[in-house]
C-alpha cells in the first residue's frame, strides 16, 4: 500500500519558521515530481510548490516563492517544505502529493497519491 505521511505542522507566531516533511512508503518516488498544496480554512486546496526528481527544478506559487523552499532526500524517499517568515494567511492544512509525471505539475488532478495533511497555524 502506497502512503504519504506528512509531519512537522504546528502553531507558530508570525515571522516564525516550520519544516514540513513528507515520507513515502510502499513506492519509490525519487524519479517523480512531488508537490505541496494547502487548504486554508473555508477554501479549496491550492498549489504551493513542486520539485522534480533529484532536485532538478523547484517551482513555487508566487506568494510563497521568496519564503518557502522545497527539497527532497531521495535516499529517505522524503520531501521537505521549509516555511520561513510565516504570515497568518499561511494558515492552512498542508498536503504533499506524488505524481507519476517527471515534469512540473501544479494541478490537483495531476497528482494521484496524497498524504493526510498537516495543520499549520500562524498567529499574529
Amino acid at each position: 500500500q502506497v502512503r504519504l505521511v506528512e509531519s512537522g505542522g504546528g502553531l507558530v507566531q508570525a515571522w516564525g519558521s516550520l519544516r514540513l516533511s513528507c515520507t513515502a512508503y510502499g513506492r519509490n518516488f525519487s524519479s517523480n515530481t512531488m508537490g505541496w498544496f494547502r487548504q486554508p480554512p473555508g477554501s479549496g486546496r491550492v498549489f504551493v510548490a513542486a520539485i522534480r526528481r533529484r532536485n532538478v527544478n523547484a517551482y513555487y506559487e508566487d506568494s510563497v516563492k521568496d519564503r518557502f523552499s522545497v527539497s527532497r532526500d531521495a535516499a529517505k524517499n522524503t520531501v521537505y517544505l521549509q516555511l520561513n517568515n510565516l504570515k497568518p494567511e499561511d494558515t492552512a492544512v498542508y498536503y504533499c502529493a506524488a505524481t507519476v509525471a517527471t515534469t512540473f505539475r501544479a494541478r490537483e488532478g495531476e497528482y494521484d497519491c496524497w498524504g493526510q495533511g498537516t495543520q499549520v497555524v500562524v498567529s499574529s
